[in-house]
């Protein structure tokens, strides 16, 4: 087993752990303790914290050396492994606080240059997305299990009213949420796995993506940066690549 495989299979531990916990307390009703991040809209409750606490704990036992960085703990730990993991403890918390089952956990690891391997568990479909570095992603619902490739998707001339497009809207304090679907991490690994054909958002943050880019990458799609510009926030787009092309000239930004 390479070093990636290994990661991988303690990334989808701790995925499939951290999503069993979620599961169990949403089994139970609705979270109690519930408080704001950045925005009044932006929430977070002890249901992203114990998951985040039981993801840390597990990687600590296991590679007490590497470093941290997940969405509820902020700045992160640097580690002396010259690894990271980047977790996303419970993407989706607002679909999850009111019943909606559209949420995961998302864990991955890095080094210096590049993702090494990345789980997207959705616990409501039991549908496990993981990739590696070396190899084609993968979806498990069960005991089945198929590879996420596509590189033959949609290729020149392309039409753009024939296209499933996903996106995200940054939180504002005007309103809680207006539904979108809410997971970044999911709508990148059903973008792997063709259930949109494209997607992209702004304001997104390391957690949120590093495992459902590396998806994307694997499974032959471009994923590409959306630069900031005044009033617009740093973003990703995840496409086949003339569709990518076709997209960056209408969301990249004046």
């Amino acid at each position: 087993m390479s070093e990636a495989e290994e990661l991988l299979s303690l990334a989808v531990e701790a995925a499939r752990m951290a999503g069993d916990l979620l599961s169990a307390r949403a089994g139970r009703g609705a979270e109690r303790d519930v408080r704001a991040k950045s925005t009044p809209t932006d929430l977070v409750s002890e249901a992203d914290i114990s998951s985040e606490r039981t993801i840390r704990e597990l990687l600590a036992r296991r590679r007490p050396r590497d470093g941290f960085v997940g969405e509820e703990q902020g700045g992160g730990e640097a580690g002396d492994s010259g690894l990271q993991w980047v977790v996303d403890p419970l993407d989706g918390t607002i679909n999850y606080l009111f019943g909606i089952p559209q949420w995961c956990v998302s864990v991955a690891v890095r080094d210096r240059e590049r993702t090494l391997a990345g789980a997207v568990y959705d616990p409501n479909r039991d549908e496990l997305f993981t990739a590696t570095c070396e190899s084609t992603p993968m979806l498990a619902r069960g005991e089945s299990a198929e590879r996420l490739d596509r590189s033959e998707a949609a290729g020149d001339g392309v039409e753009l009213s024939k296209v499933m497009l996903a996106t995200g809207l940054a939180y504002d304090a005007r309103v809680r949420d207006i539904r979108r679907f809410g997971s970044a991490a999911l709508d990148l690994a059903w973008t792997a796995a063709g259930r949109f054909d494209a997607y992209f958002e702004r304001s997104v943050k390391q957690w949120d993506i590093a495992a459902g880019a590396l998806l994307c990458e694997r499974a032959g799609l471009s994923v590409l940066e959306l630069p900031v510009h005044p009033d617009l926030p740093w973003g990703i787009l995840a496409a086949p690549p003339a569709l990518a092309e076709l997209l960056m000239q209408l969301v990249g930004g004046p």
